[in-house]
């Protein structure tokens, strides 16, 4: 495996992504057995896994393997949240589950897929964290900040975020995430990627499914 370091003056922050993850992953055990995917530990397991397997590539200067195991990543937390939801649909359409379990269920698949989401985002805008980081600043992507628009009195041309070289991390994408799923649409950043679209109607979908359908029916139920 190559060993391959790059200079980077300012290097993006990892932990919020890392918690994010792992809050993701720890969602699982929130939810009701049959909506699992597998024993409660196994995509903890395997989450927690390739999160160390990323963090010792980074630190190694392993690019490549970083890149792999941070997709691995998702796609096990996506996998465990389309799980969860096709079983959660499959149990109201056949009326199999309590009405208290298809609430939590509803809510604990809400949350997953914020986070998931956001990871989802922050590692496709622009390359993601490993490309991002060798910029001086953040002035092109997928989805246009307001740092990337606005241009103080007497700047000239220049933006806030390259005033500033301000660049988003993982909570900037969180917050896309959560507006796509509580408004079913951006609201302060607009999407601009035919990729980023797509992907926030999918996300968007999922959320109306489990809060306006699933949990509008469990509360029929009580």
């Amino acid at each position: 495996m190559l060993h391959i370091h790059f200079s980077v003056e300012r290097p993006e922050p990892r932990w919020p992504a890392v918690i994010g993850i792992l809050a993701a992953a720890a969602l699982h055990f929130a939810l009701p057995e049959n909506l699992r995917f597998g024993p409660p530990w196994l995509v903890s397991g395997v989450v927690v896994a390739l999160v160390f397997a990323a963090f010792t590539a980074r630190r190694c200067g392993w690019t490549h393997a970083n890149e792999l195991a941070a997709w691995a990543i998702l796609v096990v937390l996506t996998a465990g949240l389309l799980y969860g939801l096709a079983a959660l649909i499959i149990g109201l359409v056949h009326h199999d589950a309590a009405a208290a379990a298809l609430l939590r269920a509803a809510a604990v698949l809400w949350a997953t897929n914020v986070i998931v989401f956001a990871a989802w985002y922050w590692r496709l805008d622009e390359g993601g964290p490993n490309e991002r980081e060798r910029r001086d600043a953040h002035t092109s992507g997928a989805f246009l900040f307001p740092q990337m628009t606005f241009t103080p009195p007497g700047a000239g041309a220049q933006s806030l975020a390259e005033i500033e070289g301000w660049r988003p991390g993982f909570v900037d994408y969180l917050f896309v995430s959560f507006n796509t799923s509580t408004a079913f649409s951006p609201t302060d950043v607009p999407v601009l990627s035919r990729w980023g679209k797509g992907a926030m109607m999918v996300q968007a979908i999922i959320s109306f499914t489990t809060v306006v359908l699933i949990a509008a029916r469990a509360v029929n139920i009580l």
